[in-house]
């Protein structure tokens, strides 16, 4: 029998929320207190044996002090949309996911990166301008601009 995508998709978002949990340092009881959700339901979701609702998704993502739209993405309700291909929620989910950082790395690269989305969304609201995608400068003739930074300038 082939795997169903939907399942699947319910497995990782519960698996996403278990990793934040730990992150977070929050026990199964601790977050489902803050969600205003049951032990068991809370559960279920972790294990993706249970789809929860959008208000559900919301408790969690401001009990855990993450976007909804982090969580939206992980079950894959958002994301798909953006002009310019970009999955919100990625890097986050990226950071939570690598094996090669420690609990304590995570955290303070989440908190770094957060804080930069925070910073952009109040510069947004206040009518400025994000500096965009990420450009290459051109270069000119097909040459660099200026000699590498380990070198002095031929003179």
């Amino acid at each position: 029998m082939a795997d169903d995508p939907w399942r699947t998709q319910l497995e990782a978002f519960g698996s996403f929320v278990r990793t934040q949990r730990q992150l977070a340092k929050l026990s199964l009881r601790e977050l489902a207190e803050l969600a205003t959700v049951s032990n068991p339901y809370l559960s279920q979701i972790e294990r993706g044996l249970h789809e929860p609702s959008i208000r559900v998704i919301k408790a969690i993502a401001n009990a855990l002090e993450i976007s909804t739209e982090t969580l939206l993405a992980q079950v894959g309700l958002v994301g798909d949309d953006d002009p310019e291909g970009r999955i919100h929620g990625a890097t986050e989910a990226a950071i939570s996911a690598d094996p090669y950082l420690t609990d304590g790395q995570r955290e303070a690269l989440l908190a770094v990166y957060r804080s930069y989305v925070a910073e952009s969304r109040h510069t947004i609201k206040r009518g400025g301008k994000t500096a965009g995608p990420a450009r290459k400068a051109p270069a000119r003739n097909g040459v660099a601009d200026g000699p590498p930074a380990n070198e002095e300038p031929a003179g």
